[in-house]
């Protein structure tokens, strides 16, 4: 049998796992700075800053323009992504990470809904089973908190702001795609803490604490590990593998629980396990189940699509 080498592994899978990676060292990094006392406005302006200075050196280098060509959609994805980053980053500090992370993975139940509302678009099978399975995995998940006698329930507040995180999320990878066909991967992650930094400043201010040096480190690392994140999802969006890659994306989740059990002692409860296990398996299906449709009603095209 054949050695498996790196290089074997579909360039659009690579950028898929490095995001992956990138964005579970950011969403501990979060948490563990919330828990010591850095409001999460605070936490927001503090990676857009890292995300702007890095953004802008790598389009200078380029000598690309920083406004790009498609302006009014750069800008959309900018504020879209700005809100969508704040519910991410509150459910983060409020709920253990397996959970916060396996709720911001049911996006491709909003994108499929928003597909078929906005764009008119026919839902396919894979679709469908992805829709049921992930919102029977989100009931799952939040049964506990309908009977007030179970002890796992999660923060109900948290849960939907978590799912407002999805929802513009969902919004921002279907503008990410359609930018892809005429801006640099860098000009579209520019624009993000263009948007994000004026806001988060101006929310923060009336909260400000003045970290110390070892959570400066840690802010510093959040848009480090942010800027890992978003680069590896935003090149994988511009690969021909990007449909099958994004399956791979769902292993966030692994390193996010992995993360939380060894840092923060969370163990993930019975309902986490099941309801997280069908959500993942509802949007593993919906990536992966479109090429066996492709293969007998369409050629596969290789696009990453979520409807």
């Amino acid at each position: 049998m054949p050695a498996l080498s790196f290089s074997a592994i579909p360039i659009g899978i690579r950028y898929m796992l490095l995001s992956a990676f990138g964005f579970a060292l950011m969403s501990a990094c979060v948490k563990y700075v919330s828990l010591n006392g850095i409001p999460v406005f605070e936490i927001v302006a503090s990676r857009a800053l890292v995300s702007l200075i890095i953004s802008y050196t790598d389009v200078r280098r380029k000598g690309l323009s920083p406004l790009g060509n498609n302006k009014p959609l750069l800008l959309l994805r900018g504020v879209l992504g700005t809100m969508a980053l704040m519910c991410v980053y509150y459910a983060v500090t409020t709920l253990p990470l397996a959970e916060a992370t396996v709720l911001q993975y049911t996006h491709p139940v909003f994108t499929a809904i928003l597909g078929l509302v906005l764009l008119k678009e026919r839902l396919q099978g894979a679709t469908l089973v992805c829709i049921a399975l992930c919102l029977t995995g989100l009931y799952i998940m939040v049964q506990p908190n309908l009977n007030a006698s179970i002890d796992d329930a999660l923060p109900t507040f948290s849960v939907v702001v978590a799912l407002m995180g999805a929802l513009g999320s969902s919004i921002a990878y279907v503008i990410v795609r359609k930018l892809s066909r005429t801006e640099d991967s860098s000009v579209i992650i520019l624009y993000f803490p263009m948007i994000a930094l004026p806001v988060a400043t101006v929310l923060m201010w009336p909260s400000f604490v003045l970290p110390s040096l070892s959570l400066t480190l840690l802010l510093v690392l959040v848009g480090v590990f942010t800027q890992v994140g978003q680069y590896g999802l935003t090149k994988a969006m511009q690969t021909q593998q990007a449909g099958q890659a994004s399956a791979y994306a769902y292993i966030q989740i692994v390193f996010s629980t992995l993360i939380g059990v060894w840092i923060f002692n969370e163990v993930p409860s019975i309902w986490t396990y099941i309801g997280g296990g069908l959500i993942v398996a509802g949007a593993v299906f919906n990536a992966m189940g479109h090429r066996l449709f492709s293969r007998v009603s369409a050629p596969n095209l290789g696009i990453n699509r979520f409807v």
